[in-house]
């Protein structure tokens, strides 16, 4: 004979594992949920790198681009922020970006990474942009015959001598 002393533990000995389940799924899409502005050692972080067009990201950044290139396989544009001068360059793949970015390493600079999109500019201008876009930033190693300063060319920061070279 059942009794519902019976039933009912057998219910909560089936329900108890999905209920432990369906805690663990909530715990772990509010922690994706979070806007990624504060870590748990409560410092500053970068927010969600940026996605979408270079029109859309040159908004997020504050910057109305000024399109140098616009090419099947990337876009280029130079901005200018309160913070400074950059470039903008989106992708139609990871790997031209990775390619790009590889062959811009020889020049030097910083570069804000995101995907399918660079940002090259001076340290500062850099540091800034990560405030809005997200993305991680990367170092170039220059290499003295490759800068456009002593060549005449201007008074140019890494942004124009980044601009002729990467063009499509």
């Amino acid at each position: 004979m059942r009794t519902t002393t019976n039933s009912g533990t057998r219910r909560a000995a089936r329900t108890g594992p999905a209920v432990v389940l369906l805690l663990f799924l909530a715990a772990a899409c509010s922690s994706a949920g979070d806007d990624g502005r504060v870590g748990a050692d409560g410092e500053a972080k970068a927010p969600r790198t940026a996605t979408g067009s270079l029109e859309e990201i040159a908004h997020r950044a504050a910057c109305e681009p000024n399109i140098q290139t616009d090419a099947a396989e990337l876009r280029q544009a130079n901005c200018k922020t309160a913070d400074g001068r950059y470039v903008l360059v989106t992708f139609t793949t990871d790997r031209g970006q990775r390619e790009w970015i590889n062959e811009a390493n020889d020049y030097g600079g910083t570069y804000l990474v995101g995907r399918k999109w660079v940002a090259v500019g001076d340290e500062k201008v850099v540091a800034a942009l990560r405030d809005r876009l997200g993305g991680t930033v990367e170092k170039g190693e220059q290499h003295g015959s490759h800068t456009g300063g002593s060549s005449g060319q201007g008074t140019g920061g890494s942004e124009e001598e980044h601009t002729g070279h990467h063009e499509g």
